[in-house]
């Protein structure tokens, strides 16, 4: 499945979501309508009527969470040694451009330097939303995210 914002679901929303399609299969035992499950649920009657068709077929188990489309390539060891190093920042790694910090592209660099894994700038940007990191430049972690600034970066910002 393809999202707009890229990469997928992180864990959390993946348990989320499965929530809602569990949810969904309550609802179709009871007899519910799609339009009514759809609404209740606020999602697509079109994902409803997908779901609804899985679990006739295959009952509840069917609408449960598969887990990440693609399984990561870090052991958890060595995603807390790269964690780690992105904390000591790009400078500490040979970037002397103290101002942009970390990029998708540098911190594939130091992958391939770490761990001897190629990774595209994509894959990347996938394995840090999943451990909640941001792209937002510089990089850091998401709870740390500046929203108003990413929202006046786009060019359909009316402030500043």
């Amino acid at each position: 499945m393809r999202y707009a914002h890229g990469g997928g679901l992180t864990p959390k929303e993946q348990e989320k979501r499965q929530r809602v399609r569990l949810e969904a299969a309550e609802r179709f035992s009871r007899g519910e309508k799609t339009e009514a499950v759809a609404s209740k649920l606020r999602v697509t009657s079109r994902s409803v009527r997908r779901w609804r068709r899985e679990w006739e077929e295959g009952g509840t188990d069917v609408l449960r969470s598969k887990g990440p489309a693609s399984v990561e390539r870090l052991s958890p060891g060595q995603w807390e040694r790269l964690e780690r190093e992105l904390v000591r920042g790009s400078l500490a790694h040979g970037w002397d451009d103290a101002f942009q910090g970390w990029t998708l592209k540098r911190v594939k660099l130091l992958i391939g330097r770490m761990f001897h894994l190629g990774y595209t700038i994509q894959g990347v940007w996938k394995l840090l939303r999943r451990h909640g990191w941001s792209a937002q430049v510089p990089l850091r972690r998401a709870v740390e995210r500046d929203d108003e600034a990413i929202e006046c970066g786009r060019p359909r910002c009316g402030r500043g």
